[in-house]
């Protein structure tokens, strides 16, 4: 009889200090996305060892294809990758955001693409094929997790911040990086 290995998510978190910034991004979100490219910068700028970013997917129905481009970037974190492959898959998202979009949410030239062509554009992207972890059933606890976090923290927009453990409903992805700073260290 043959055993699967159980399927384990990296966390996609970065850094390891003590003041903890969590963003909860919907991937193909334009605001999501401004905030998900200040990421690199404000961890440099406040320094891994004092500062832990960790990002939540909140996944949303009105960005049509969002739980499908989650769920990859959640497969792609089980790969040897880890992390650096969720964030590279989120990273060709940003980079190409109307791709996997929607006009106005409801109509435009993705109302013909499949989800096996979306797939397929997010591998060409990013270079990161997750195709065997995305078919696993329980991927779903993975994405379950991200879900149920969100809502208990009452997450409902993207991109929304929480600074060391509190909800911070006045931030938002065009304030610049020295604001974010402040608000994480103070």
């Amino acid at each position: 009889m043959s055993q699967t290995t159980a399927l384990h998510a990296d966390p996609l978190i970065w850094g390891h200090g003590p003041k903890v910034f969590e963003v909860f991004l919907e991937p193909t979100c334009p605001f999501s996305v401004r905030a998900f490219n200040k990421l690199d910068a404000l961890l440099a700028l406040v320094g891994e060892d004092k500062m832990t970013l960790k990002i939540r997917l909140q996944s949303q129905p009105w960005h049509m294809y969002s739980g499908l481009i989650v769920r990859y970037i959640l497969a792609a974190s089980t790969l040897p990758e880890g992390k650096a492959a969720a964030k590279r898959v989120l990273q060709a998202v940003a980079d190409h955001r109307e791709e996997f979009e929607f006009t106005d949410h409801s109509h435009g030239p993705n109302m013909d693409a499949t989800p096996n062509q979306i797939l397929a554009r997010l591998q060409q992207y990013s270079g990161i094929d997750a195709h065997a972890p995305f078919l696993r059933a329980e991927l779903q606890n993975e994405i379950k997790w991200h879900c149920k976090y969100s809502r208990q923290n009452g997450i409902h927009v993207s991109p929304t911040f929480i600074t060391n453990g509190l909800v911070q409903l006045d931030m938002g992805s065009g304030d610049d990086i020295e604001s974010w700073v402040q608000r994480i260290l103070a």
